[in-house]
Formats: structure tokens, C-alpha cells, sequence
């Protein structure tokens, strides 16, 4: 089975979905993840531009030895504009998706959840339903949104309310190394986004139906 995870920025793919991916790949899927954007250059716009493409270049580095940690099988990168996926034409967006789509003919699809906080987010998640029509020959019969930490609860007063849960008890340990890569990008607790945050997520998740740590997701769409 094919498995394309599909995220805005860098990190999210390991946020929303980081112990399942691995687990998926220890089952003996094929994973393979699209990262949508550049994920930095809206943090501080003084910065020179030999200094931006270092980082940026630096958060490649770190993209592929994070995805590498969960068994991912090949990582694709865009780069698309951080935090201002509105200033592009949707069809642009969706032309990418559908070139990976087309390519990786996954089975299918986590990417992030609607009514998240983040612009991007919201535009990833419209222009993976807009790649993903259901005609006759769509290969993805399967879709899940994830939440991100420090994103999809913060997008008040919406509440993400999965009905999907993955066991990531044999997993969360891969998803903690893999996250832990993305030096840039991880907070000090109680930060969301900490490795504390992330494991105590995971184990609340758990906690709501039976298990030691979960991950949590709502279906999008599922063709059986």
C-alpha cells in the first residue's frame, strides 16, 4: 500500500502523523511524504538573504534526516511561501500535489485538518481535496486530517474531534527522534510544540480510548 503524507511546512508531516508513518512502514507500507513549503521566511524578514538560504538550506538537511528516522521512502519538497499560501493561486498548489499524486498513486492521504489556525494549513488541506476528486480512476480511497500542536488548538472557538485513532505505543519513540531533528523548530515546554508537549499529546490521545500513546485523526473521506 502507498502512503503520502501531505504538510505545509516542515515538521507538521512529523506532528500530525509522525508515530503512525512509522508504524505504517514497519507494516510494510510504502510512505512518502510532500512538504509544501519553505517553512522560515516569515519569521523575521530582516534577515539578509545569504543568511535565508542557509537556514533554508539547513532545514532541508534536517527535513530529510527526520523523515529518514520514521522509514520514510522518499520526501518531496516545495517552496512555497511561509505563511502566505493566500498570495498563490490555488490551482498552482494543487498542480504540485497532483504531480506527486500522480507519481506516487497512493492509497492514502494524511494532511492537515480544515479549520486549523494556519493559513497554510487550511490552503493544503483544500488543495488536497481539490487534487483528490473522486473520478473513476482516483487511486486515493482514503483521506485523514491531522492535527499540529500549536495550531489546530489554537484555532478557537473550532475543537478538532477525531474519530480515528492509530496505536502508536510501539512508534512514539521513532516520532520523538524524528521531531527532534528539526532543531529550528522545536519550543521548550509547556510549549506545544516540545518534546514534552508531543509525548504527553500522544499519551492523552491514548488515554481517550484505551491506549498507551495515540495519534488522533479525523476522516475525510474513505471508500471501502
Amino acid at each position: 500500500m502507498n502512503v503520502l503524507v501531505i504538510a505545509a511546512h516542515p515538521d507538521d508531516e512529523v506532528l500530525g502523523c509522525g508515530g503512525t508513518i512509522a508504524r505504517l512502514v514497519k507494516e510494510g507500507n510504502a510512505v512518502y511524504t510532500l512538504i509544501l513549503g519553505e517553512g522560515i521566511t516569515s519569521r523575521d524578514e530582516k534577515r539578509d538573504r545569504a543568511k535565508r538560504e542557509k537556514e533554508i538550506r539547513d532545514l532541508k538537511e534536517q527535513i530529510h534526516k527526520a523523515n529518514m528516522a520514521m522509514g520514510v521512502k522518499k520526501v518531496f519538497t516545495y517552496d512555497f511561501p511561509d505563511n502566505r499560501f493566500d498570495a498563490i493561486p490555488l490551482l498552482d498548489i494543487v498542480k504540485v500535489i497532483e504531480n506527486i499524486k500522480d507519481m506516487v498513486k497512493p492509497d492514502i492521504i494524511f494532511t492537515h485538518y480544515e479549520k486549523d489556525l494556519n493559513i497554510d494549513h487550511k490552503i493544503t488541506y483544500q488543495a488536497v481535496i481539490t487534487a483528490t476528486r473522486p473520478l473513476p480512476d482516483e487511486t486515493v480511497k482514503e483521506i485523514y486530517s491531522f492535527e499540529v500542536l500549536s495550531s489546530t488548538e489554537w484555532g478557537y472557538p473550532v475543537s478538532f474531534s477525531p474519530d480515528v485513532f492509530f496505536d502508536i505505543s510501539e512508534t512514539l519513540d521513532l516520532k520523538i527522534k524524528a521531531i527532534s531533528e528539526y532543531k529550528t523548530e522545536l519550543k521548550d515546554f509547556p510549549h506545544p510544540r516540545s518534546l514534552e508537549g508531543i509525548r504527553k499529546n500522544a499519551e492523552l490521545w491514548g488515554m481517550k480510548v484505551g491506549l498507551k500513546y495515540a495519534e488522533a485523526f479525523k476522516v475525510v473521506r474513505m471508500v471501502k
